[in-house]
């Protein structure tokens, strides 16, 4: 391996992690850089030249990284410190998935950083992530505590967890919507991570100093909903207070407003946040008084808001205000490939919690393929909880572990009947068990191809031929 880093001051932590990882990450790569503290670039592997068309490395040893690579977000890494770890970068009509960590001196000042861009076999890497997402633990929970009191966000892109190509595509949008001052609709199913994500892209945009407010629309009683949102002025009604009581767009100036279960808004008010958004202002109750609000506006629902339109419950002008940029949030049952990596992430989370010990089997997460999950990432979470405190010792969830909590109810799937199913080609029932198993082998590997290659006794390309055929 070529030296990447000098023999003096060795003494850092982060320093001595990434050293001792660089090999590791390098190997599972399909390509290596390296830039120092002012983002200029130091070093390049062969495979990475390759990728990027450079015929000799050598030609682009301290060039400026934006130069060589226009999409690459290393500068930003140099500046903050901050890891980007499992991120999207376009180029040149394909999307990479790529790693980036800083790294440090002794003295704790930012020296430059260091990226991989990663096979799609991201398997071999979710135990090493971890172990450094573990490294910046006490700083995130410092910055968590003080979004709270701010009125800040304690979510990035980094806690949407996943790398198959429906969340890699959620991703590739929220950063598409960070990089623009428009409204967001993001739709999914209760428990999908839509306020995540709403969070994450005010965290990625220029509005990330400013507020960001939140209100979850089903949970106010409906004659209170005029006041939440546009404030109170001073005796409005009998028993007002006597000071003004400013409203979410008040409190969100110039910053984000989320607006959770935007579908449950009752049609009056659906006209007043219309005009809020189109004019920019606000009236609170019971005031003559315009006031002029800067809000970026995300909304979210789980409910089907054209067929809302259709039967008169929601306004056609206002779904046209909200979905500029719409943002399809797939339930788990249709990325089960990233359930190894959503158990990661949660149970590290669930660990600090409870102060337990825990991991779970491969035989673990495919026990956790087998269920529909309607509640989504919200319902793993609790199972792998539960799982995690009935244990005798909370070390390892296994699949009898896992069993024993998981719901029994109509969540599992059915099993197949062939009385129920009528004759059909015996080339498309070939076709549909080929599916399946692979379906099936990409689930029991926790979406790694490599070893789902080799429990259908495949080669890998092979797999990736049937891959294509399904595609």
């Amino acid at each position: 391996m070529t030296k990447l880093f000098s023999d003096k001051n060795k003494k850092g932590l982060t320093r001595d992690l990434i050293e001792a990882l660089f090999p590791m990450f390098e190997a599972a790569s399909a390509g290596a850089i390296a830039v120092d503290r002012q983002a200029h670039i130091t070093w390049i592997n062969v495979s990475y030249s390759h990728l990027l068309g450079i015929g000799d490395p050598a030609t682009v040893i301290g060039k400026p990284v934006r130069q060589v690579i226009p999409q690459t977000r290393m500068p930003e890494v140099v500046e903050t410190g901050k890891p980007l770890l499992l991120d999207i970068m376009e180029h040149n009509d394909q999307q990479l998935v790529v790693t980036r960590l800083p790294f440090y001196s002794e003295q704790g000042e930012i020296e430059g950083a260091v990226a991989f861009v990663l096979y799609d076999d991201l398997q071999p890497l979710t135990p090493l992530v971890s172990k450094y997402r573990r490294l910046h633990q006490d700083l995130a929970a410092a910055r968590k505590a003080l979004a709270r009191k701010a009125r800040g966000t304690r979510y990035s892109l980094g806690d949407f967890v996943g790398a198959s190509p429906a969340a890699l595509e959620v991703k590739r949008r929220a950063r598409l919507a960070a990089g623009r001052e428009m409204p967001v609709l993001l739709l999914g199913e209760t428990g999908t991570g839509k306020e995540v994500l709403a969070q994450a892209i005010h965290s990625a945009s220029a509005r990330v100093d400013k507020p960001f407010v939140g209100v979850n629309v089903a949970a106010v009683p409906e004659n209170l909903l005029e006041a939440e949102f546009f404030g109170v002025a001073p005796g409005a009604y009998t028993g007002a207070d006597r000071r003004i009581r400013e409203g979410k767009f008040q409190l969100a100036n110039g910053g984000t407003l989320f607006l959770d279960e935007v579908g449950d808004m009752p049609l009056p008010l659906q006209a007043k946040l219309l005009r809020a958004l189109q004019e920019g202002e606000i009236e609170p109750l019971g005031s003559n008084t315009v006031v002029s609000v800067d809000v970026r506006v995300i909304a979210a629902t789980s409910r089907n808001l054209e067929v809302m339109i259709a039967e008169g419950e929601f306004r056609s002008d206002l779904y046209y205000r909200l979905n500029v940029l719409e943002i399809p949030i797939p339930p788990l049952r249709d990325r089960l490939a990233d359930l190894g990596v959503l158990c990661e992430a949660l149970l590290e989370d669930i660990r600090d919690g409870l102060e337990l010990r825990g991991e779970i089997t491969d035989a673990g997460v495919s026990a956790l393929g087998g269920y529909d999950w309607p509640g989504n990432i919200r319902e793993l979470r609790n199972v792998l909880e539960r799982a995690l405190t009935m244990g005798e010792d909370g070390s390892v969830l296994d699949a009898d572990a896992i069993f024993k909590v998981l719901p029994r109810s109509s969540g599992n799937r059915p099993a197949s009947s062939l009385m129920a199913q009528p004759v059909q080609l015996l080339s498309r029932t070939l076709a549909e068990a080929e599916a399946q198993a692979i379906e099936k082998a990409l689930v029991a590997s926790r979406g790694n191809r490599t070893r789902a290659a080799k429990l259908l006794g495949i080669s890998r390309s092979v797999l990736y031929e049937k891959l294509g055929r399904l595609s």
